[in-house]
């Protein structure tokens, strides 16, 4: 691959990622070096990152998203990083985009847009926003909003014209468990911030009962995700239940497992 690519580390995070670990893994059989860092998975994630030559697996107890990434891409010693998720696939014509990059010195990151797929078959639209995933170090640092982590630039961030595909291959059961700690975290957050400074997400999550279905009308007829067959309905549905397990955090009715 042209020169580019010898300036990036790919830096992964894991935990329980049997699924899809090694999809995401052999996209990246072009890089010297995958950096893994692994929040001690119970299942084959680790057999599974040991059959990829240029994947280093590191493992570090979990604390928050915005630690775990500062520590993952810590790691690198390339000037740039490729921050990604698990669930991530990166198609050949992403690939090759980052390949013959030539970043003018200013630009210090590179954002995308992510396509949305259920069990292989992707979304028209989704909800799923866009994301800098292309760092150069020493540029940038990760900070909690929330449930998840933002990162904070510092330089001009340009945009990729590929996608990356969210192909997230766990069960229903696993993204279940994932959404009841996110939103114990969304919902502090939520009761945290006065109304006014909320955007009109956060206003309309923060009605509790209206959220739910707000979602579900919006994915389903304003996406136009009605018209996507069943995984725009699985879609639709999953995230109306994840405003569901929020809207029980608010009413203080969520999970009594708070460790």
């Amino acid at each position: 691959m042209p020169a580019f690519s010898e300036l990036v580390t790919p830096v992964v995070l894991t935990r329980d990622e049997a699924p899809n670990i090694g999809r995401t893994l052999g996209q990246l059989t072009w890089a010297r070096e995958v950096i893994v860092v692994d929040s001690f998975s119970t299942d084959a994630t680790a057999e599974i990152v040991a059959t990829f030559p240029n994947a280093r697996l590191v493992q570090r107890r979990f604390d928050d998203l915005a630690t775990q990434w500062t520590f993952a891409v810590s790691l690198a010693t390339t000037p740039w990083v490729l921050t990604l998720d698990a669930d991530y696939y990166l198609p050949d014509r992403t690939l090759l985009e980052i390949a013959r990059l030539e970043p003018p010195p200013m630009v210090h990151a590179y954002e995308v847009e992510f396509t949305y797929a259920i069990r292989g078959r992707p979304l028209r639209r989704s909800l799923y926003p866009p994301r800098a995933v292309l760092l150069r170090r020493g540029h940038f640092e990760f900070y909690m909003d929330g449930h998840t982590q933002r990162v904070r630039i510092s330089g001009i961030t340009g945009r990729l014209e590929g996608r990356i595909v969210h192909d997230d291959r766990k069960p229903l059961g696993a993204f279940i468990a994932r959404q009841r700690r996110y939103m114990r975290d969304e919902a502090a957050k939520l009761r945290a911030t006065p109304m006014r400074d909320l955007p009109l997400s956060g206003r309309v999550r923060k009605l509790v009962v209206v959220a739910p279905f707000a979602v579900l009308l919006h994915t389903l007829f304003v996406q136009r995700l009605v018209f996507s067959g069943p995984a725009g309905w699985y879609y639709a549905f999953e995230r109306a239940l994840a405003e569901g397990i929020l809207s029980l955090e608010l009413l203080g009715l969520g999970s009594r497992n708070r460790s």
